[in-house]
């Protein structure tokens, strides 16, 4: 059976790059825990690493639901074949 051609919706690419800026963003935090404080100046733990720990969470979280949700995304407009 031939499949016919199908585009992925824009919503795909957006759930897909944000999924991958959550997760780069995690692994940041996860090796440099201080970026918040370099880039911003605000230390709202301070020096603690809680809020760093919350935030490593909430973007493993994010990226794993919005990766879950493009990967959805992905197989409506590419569903699989069976013969």
């Amino acid at each position: 059976m031939m499949r016919s051609h199908s585009v992925v919706r824009t919503r795909f690419w957006w759930q897909a790059g944000f999924s991958a800026a959550a997760l780069v963003l995690a692994l940041v935090t996860l090796i440099s825990r201080e970026w918040i404080e370099l880039l911003t100046g605000w230390d709202p733990d301070r020096g603690s690493g809680t809020v760093e720990w919350v935030i490593v969470s909430v973007l493993a979280v994010v990226a794993v639901a919005l990766g879950a949700a493009a990967r959805r995304e992905w197989h409506r407009t590419h569903p699989v074949v069976t013969d």
